[in-house]
């Protein structure tokens, strides 16, 4: 019962943190919204030009213009930084004394792993819940259907991100080796993720690259629930990201047993 107390309180700390910093829930909003009405739409024309016009360059992408196509692939990037950086937390607490004394408490080692891996995901599954709301400007209908069904979507790739996010921060003693760290793991994964771009047809090489990817199979199958489009079998998606998912948390729970 210490422990199931210890996550519910580790995951509430952690979402009233959120909801007091307002500056993080907007900067967090703001990047995947430039990508998507900015960066989309300058590569929207660019992608029509280069594959002979608009009808040719739907063809390649579902039948779905490109906005349409990669917002998606912005969810998933919404939820991909909000979850490796809510590990961000565990440094600062190390820092100020506070993980130490979580660590000390009558409590499992793991229900603390637990608790910030919920606390992460729900936090991501939320800033992804709010890009929801752009749907209708870039030509997406969000059905209840939809919108129940991706939730849990979310969440579960949120958690494996999330539970990426502690494996490192558990190892890392400074801010700014884990900010260099995770930005030279956060890019490959969101650019071979397949949120910018359509993955039939790719060199060998980078086909690979997008395969060992699990981000890839989180976005594929947010993108057949959304926009109907895919590349790989659901099941496969959703075993890939699952299979990922318990791979990471023991292994975060693994981390956290050997913190002194």
């Amino acid at each position: 019962m210490n422990d199931l107390v210890g996550v519910y309180t580790i995951w509430l700390r952690d979402l009233i943190r959120f909801w007091r910093d307002k500056s993080r829930i907007i900067g967090s909003i703001a990047q995947p919204t430039l990508f998507l009405f900015v960066l989309g739409t300058g590569l929207s024309s660019g992608f029509s030009k280069a594959f002979g016009g608009a009808r040719q360059g739907a063809s390649i992408l579902g039948g779905k213009d490109y906005i349409t196509f990669m917002y998606p692939g912005i969810i998933g990037m919404t939820i991909l930084f909000t979850s490796i950086f809510s590990a961000v937390s565990i440094i600062w607490d190390r820092e100020f004394g506070f993980l130490k004394e979580v660590l000390v408490a009558p409590i499992s080692r793991w229900s603390v792993a637990i608790g910030k891996a919920l606390g992460g995901s729900t936090i991501a599954m939320i800033q992804g819940s709010i890009m929801l709301v752009f749907a209708p400007f870039v030509g997406v209908k969000l059905t209840p259907l939809i919108i129940v069904e991706l939730f849990p979507l979310m969440f579960l790739i949120a958690f494996a991100m999330t539970s990426t996010g502690i494996v490192v921060a558990a190892r890392m003693k400074s801010m700014e080796g884990f900010q260099v760290i995770m930005n030279f793991i956060l890019m490959p994964m969101f650019f071979l993720s397949g949120a910018m771009f359509p993955l039939r047809g790719l060199p060998e090489w980078l086909d690979l690259l997008v395969k060992i990817n699990p981000l890839s199979y989180g976005v594929d199958i947010m993108r057949y629930v959304v926009i109907g489009v895919n590349t790989y079998p659901v099941g496969r998606d959703l075993a890939v990201i699952s299979a990922f998912s318990v791979v990471m948390i023991v292994l975060a729970v693994v981390q956290f047993g050997k913190q002194e």
